[in-house]
């Protein structure tokens, strides 16, 4: 299999898993009182999907791909942060600049966890394409 399409199926992965368990239950509450009237019954799957693609390619060709036999995790880790904080912070961002009502301590959360959750990742992008 090729190593960059491990990688990338690998941070896929790990994005969804943690999603799944941030957005369905450790923060769920947060986002439905901050932002629950516009929320939707049931997440869109093929724009679910689309996402989880996108972002997974970024991070490979962004992130892991470039420290890729590098020694060591640590800077993977800080450059898949740093990408998580830039995509995050835009779509916040954005939406504070537009949009009624946003409230600004979600953003912050939400940039918290896409700085964290790119991380993990990408530092699992990472161990998966050197093996």
């Amino acid at each position: 299999m090729n190593k960059y399409f491990l990688a990338g199926v690998v941070v896929a992965v790990v994005m969804v898993a943690m999603d799944v368990l941030w957005l369905g239950f450790i923060a769920k509450s947060l986002y439905q009182n901050g932002i629950g009237h516009l929320m939707a019954e049931r997440p869109q799957a093929w724009a679910a999907l689309a996402f989880y693609t996108v972002y997974a390619v970024g991070l490979v060709v962004f992130v892991v791909a470039p420290r890729a036999g590098a020694a060591g995790w640590y800077s993977t880790a800080l450059l898949g942060a740093l990408f998580g904080f830039v995509a995050y912070a835009t779509y916040d961002l954005s939406n504070l600049a537009t949009l009624r009502a946003w409230p600004l301590w979600l953003s912050l959360v939400d940039m918290a966890w896409g700085s964290v959750a790119s991380a993990v990742a990408a530092t699992a992008g990472k161990l998966a394409m050197d093996m």
